[in-house]
């Protein structure tokens, strides 16, 4: 497994929408893996295709943390994600990205969500995630289509976090 680059706010790929995989090969899952060790390496708990350069809608997560703080290993490989199904039930939570570091704000987001989706082995599945699980794959599944959690705040709050990454020097 390699670790990958990582794209940041305001990197244009960021913006973009990804395209569907067609076949589920051993390139496809190699890269699955090095999307893994890459948010394992930068301690994240959700990475999308579009953060590491490519325009693939395929997601990495892993939400189990270890008591010394330490993600995984509990990995889901999500190819071609679509959410299904959305609770009327909304919840607020505190949310940071790879791709905007240093960051985080208040995002409100269905409470839960069914999503359909394939496997490494290419085979449809369904899963049913609420809570904190519910929100990362919405955030996740958000990358897909070229948008950041900062898109989903109030210009306000977007602006003073890109004001801070222009200071951090990281835009």
């Amino acid at each position: 497994m390699a670790v990958l680059k990582l794209y940041t706010y305001p990197d244009d790929i960021l913006t973009k929408k990804c395209e569907k995989v067609t076949e589920v090969t051993q390139d496809i899952r190699t890269l699955l893996d090095d999307m893994l060790e890459t948010m394992y390496k930068d301690k994240g708990v959700g990475l999308a295709a579009p953060q590491i350069g490519v325009l693939k809608r395929l997601i990495v997560i892993d939400d189990k943390v270890t008591e010394d703080g330490i993600p995984g290993p509990h990995p889901l490989f999500l190819i071609n994600p679509e959410i299904i199904e959305k609770s009327a039930e909304t919840i607020v939570f505190n949310e940071g990205c790879l791709s905007v570091p240093g960051q985080c704000a208040n995002v409100e987001r269905h409470a839960r969500i069914t999503l359909k989706y394939q496997d490494k082995d290419g085979i449809e599945q369904i899963l049913k995630a609420e809570g904190y699980l519910a929100v990362i794959i919405q955030h996740e599944t958000d990358h897909l289509d070229g948008i950041l959690y900062i898109d989903r705040i109030s210009r306000l709050k977007r602006n003073m976090i890109i004001k801070k990454l222009k200071k951090q020097g990281d835009c």
